[in-house]
């Protein structure tokens, strides 16, 4: 099987990656994660670190995805039926993270606030539900595509939470996020399944 399809973009597979990769994200750990080390530390440095470590992970769940791109047609749509229905079960359970305990400690300087950025999002992003998904959506669509689109959506969630942190866990239902998030995830396991026996 040739990789060329996987490796060209299509507009479409970016929207999809961001808009799933984004509500996932949003009741994530991660984005209040970003959320504490902004009150502590320079935004800017945060993003920085966090966007560095968002790259990486994305580049080993694209590389992953291909992988699962490389066996026959209908083991792929079992693997993403299968994992789709997984990341719903996820959202939809409905125990995401609610706070972030912060010890108060202020870092300064680039190289130590980028440094813990990186590896609080590094560490904790191995096996999440972004990961997965993002490696599901590379097996059956472009790795450009959702490479770029699921690193937009990581880098996105985290700037938001650095800069409108405090306001959105306040005032917006990270549930009703989480429960969209998982209704489509949802749909595409459901999706998945029916080209199995119809693909």
């Amino acid at each position: 099987m040739s990789l060329a399809p996987l490796a060209s973009f299509d507009p479409l597979a970016v929207i999809t990656a961001f808009g799933l990769i984004f509500l996932a994200e949003l009741p994530d750990k991660t984005m209040f994660a970003s959320l504490a080390m902004g009150t502590r530390m320079r935004p800017l440095y945060v993003w920085f670190g966090t966007s560095t470590a968002f790259v990486v992970h994305v580049a080993i769940a694209v590389g992953a995805g291909s992988l699962i791109g490389l066996l026959p047609d209908w083991t792929v749509k079992t693997v993403s039926a299968a994992l789709f229905a997984f990341g719903a079960f996820m959202l939809l359970r409905g125990e995401g993270d609610d706070e972030v305990d912060a010890d108060g400690r202020t870092v300064t300087g680039f190289w130590p606030v980028y440094t813990t950025a990186f590896m609080a999002v590094f560490i904790s992003e191995w096996g999440d539900l972004t990961q997965i998904t993002t490696a599901n959506l590379a097996a059956t669509n472009g790795i450009a595509s959702v490479a770029l689109g699921s690193a937009a959506a990581l880098m996105s969630v985290s700037a938001l939470a650095l800069l409108a942190g405090r306001f959105i866990a306040k005032r917006v239902p990270l549930k009703t996020v989480q429960r969209i998030g998982g209704l489509c995830m949802l749909g595409l396991a459901v999706w998945s399944a029916v080209e199995i026996f119809t693909g």
